[in-house]
């Protein structure tokens, strides 16, 4: 086994991970932002280092800080969590390449034939695998996407290679969209995975989102069936916007006899690709939108292998609750040259449990995340069959530059019917004030009768769901942001001190105390430091310009979130007419249209590609 290892993410996944080690004796290093200076997988970990700015970009998906930091720490493995570079085969690649340190998940060049949807496509379809209609080569014109609509007919799904989620995914309902949905794909798949290539297929009208968690190992040198154990299947068909929120297993949707066929599928596939460590095998599964709720899918249902997620996933606590089998500590067995603890024969699911992803978002408002916050109260449920991951504790302030998820909320019961009562229970009891999240969402679905019937499918919530019952719970259970008190000047002093020969960084906050002069270049107060400077903001018409003036009657197009801009697509002096596209902005991995309300000239832009912006921040002025 591992003596140290760094986990190469933050928040209650790096936590997670964190306490895995710590039960096999092995420390565990911890790597961080400017923004996550404070945060709770730094507290957790037995050292950690600085890599970077907040922007992702620059810290957590900077993979020669990450590696610098493991050697710095001298850890022997890192492991990668969810997001961010734990599907970067490149990355795993070095880290396999760097002498003494092991890559905690699958080799490289298995997460290259799988990670990236068109070869996964063909290597499953080698596999007698099922797949849905589409591609297996990257698509590069619109016309391609034509073709293939006529062919297979509308809607068309372009996918980018390394997505995941609905990131980088765009739907296509007709001919005229396929050059704008195209480009729109490609952009997103660059901006998170730093590869625009896209494929396409069949978008199927009534899917339920099936996946199958496995582990593998090869003792012999190569992966056999007998080598891929699968630990049951999850449904994850609640989603909004293809992000999930609720997760549970086993599936309330499935017969025994389809099960089996979709957890031979998984072995199969696997083993084909020979993969080894942990991952996720995920279809669509169509529904029958007019089946009794008393009837599960027989054996001849149709499903369709969707994609593998090379890591462990966010949902993977449900199957823990289900098997028992501690995911991670597998994945460390794995790697460590342990092996496997665990064969098929030894994996029984018991009962039923479901994930509640709590995010900082508001549900009533399109589930718009939070753009600030403190942890006032922060009061987890407990009792039997209830497990809470998380990382951040009471007083903590929430981090708006990454993911929105601040806790999950796993609950277990000895049937369906006693998890959901549990999970009524544990909710009402979750005591979080001071940040807003979806907990009042969650509350209201374990009272819908479709999602507890389970025959909801994946376009449920976003298509058929009463945004005033969405509302209605926001406005009975929901809680408010708080003010920040931060207002107040922050100091920051650094020092360096020696404690036994070892060198260590100090760095202190004092509020309220005047700023220390320092000299030398660019430490000016007008030389801007390196750093983009902020462009004047503007307001609508109240008199309050914020440096800008708007012209009466014009219009000031504000950002409703936080975010970096993608791209700007409108120039001073342009004619834009209600409903136009202005610019994209990328907010907590989605990318947002931010379109004019309204018709005009554009008479200002205060923004340009790659700035980050506030939420309220003034982004284009028309007259």
């Amino acid at each position: 086994m591992f003596d140290k290892v760094l986990v190469a993410n933050r928040g209650e996944i790096a936590v997670r991970v964190m306490r895995a080690c710590e039960e096999l004796g092995v420390e565990t290093v911890a790597v961080y932002s400017d923004a996550d200076r404070h945060a709770g997988h730094v507290r957790y970990a037995d050292e950690a280092y600085n890599v970077g700015p907040a922007r992702a970009a620059d810290s957590y998906l900077d993979g020669e800080a990450v590696l610098d930091a493991a050697r710095a720490a001298d850890a022997d493995a890192v492991h990668p969590g969810y997001g961010f570079l734990a599907e970067n085969a490149d990355f795993a690649a070095r880290v396999e390449a760097a002498d003494g340190i092991v890559w905690i998940g699958p080799a490289s060049d298995a997460m290259e034939r799988l990670g990236e949807k068109t070869h996964a496509r063909r290597a499953m379809a080698e596999a007698d695998v099922p797949i849905v209609p589409g591609t297996t080569e990257p698509v590069t014109d619109a016309e391609t996407v034509r073709e293939f609509g006529a062919e297979h007919g509308y809607p068309v799904a372009i996918k980018a290679e390394g997505g995941g989620g609905g990131r980088g995914m765009k739907i296509v309902e007709s001919a005229d969209e396929a050059a704008e949905a195209l480009e729109s794909a490609k952009r997103e798949g660059e901006a998170y995975f730093s590869n625009d290539s896209v494929y396409l297929e069949r978008y199927l009208q009534t899917p339920r989102h099936v996946e199958v968690q496995v582990v593998a190992d090869d003792p012999d040198g190569s992966v056999s069936e007998s080598d891929v154990v699968h630990l049951g299947e999850r449904d994850c068909s609640l989603q909004r916007r293809h992000q999930k929120v609720i997760e549970e297993g086993p599936s309330p949707a499935l017969s025994d006899e389809l099960r089996e066929r979709i957890g031979a599928a998984a072995r199969r596939g696997v083993a084909a690709a020979d993969y080894t460590n942990a991952g996720t095998v995920e279809f669509l599964v169509e529904e029958d939108p007019d089946r009794d709720p008393e009837e599960p899918l027989g054996p001849d249902t149709p499903f369709y292998f969707l994609e593998v997620n090379t890591r462990i996933q966010v949902e993977h606590t449900v199957t823990e609750a289900l098997t028992g089998i501690d995911i991670v500590k597998e994945q460390l067995r794995v790697a460590s040259g342990e092996g496997l603890s665990i064969t098929q024969a030894d994996v029984e699911l018991e009962g039923h449990a479901i994930e509640f992803r709590i995010n900082a978002e508001n549900a009533a408002e399109g589930f718009q995340p939070a753009s600030e916050g403190r942890l006032d109260v922060y009061d987890p449920p407990g009792g039997i069959g209830v497990r809470v991951d998380d990382a951040l504790r009471q007083g903590d302030e929430l981090v708006t530059d990454y993911d929105s998820m601040i806790a999950k909320l796993i609950v277990w019961g000895r049937d369906r019917e006693e998890c959901l009562a549990r999970s009524r229970r544990a909710l009402a009891e979750y005591d979080l004030e001071g940040v807003v999240t979806i907990v009042p969402f969650h509350r209201l679905m374990l009272s819908d009768e479709r999602f507890l019937d389970g025959t909801h499918t994946t376009k449920y919530l976003d298509e058929a769901v009463d945004p005033d019952r969405i509302a209605d719970a926001q406005e009975r259970w929901g809680t408010e942001a708080s003010a920040s008190e931060d207002d107040e000047e922050v100091t920051e002093r650094e020092f360096t001190v020696e404690v036994n020969g070892k060198r260590f960084q100090v760095d202190l906050e004092e509020r309220g105390a005047p700023a220390i002069p320092t000299s030398g270049a660019g430490s000016g107060a007008g030389s801007g430091g390196g750093r983009r400077q902020r462009p004047p903001q503007a307001t609508d018409d109240d008199g309050d310009d914020g440096g800008v003036d708007v012209a009466e009657g014009g219009e000031a197009i504000d950002a409703e979130m936080q975010g970096t801009i993608l791209s700007v697509d409108v120039a001073e002096g342009d004619e834009v007419a209600a409903g136009d596209v202005v610019c994209v902005l990328e907010a907590m991995k989605m990318e947002n249209d931010v379109v004019a309300e309204r018709g005009g000239t554009v008479a200002s832009v205060h923004v340009a590609e790659g700035d980050g912006v506030d939420m309220g921040d003034v982004l284009v002025v028309l007259e």
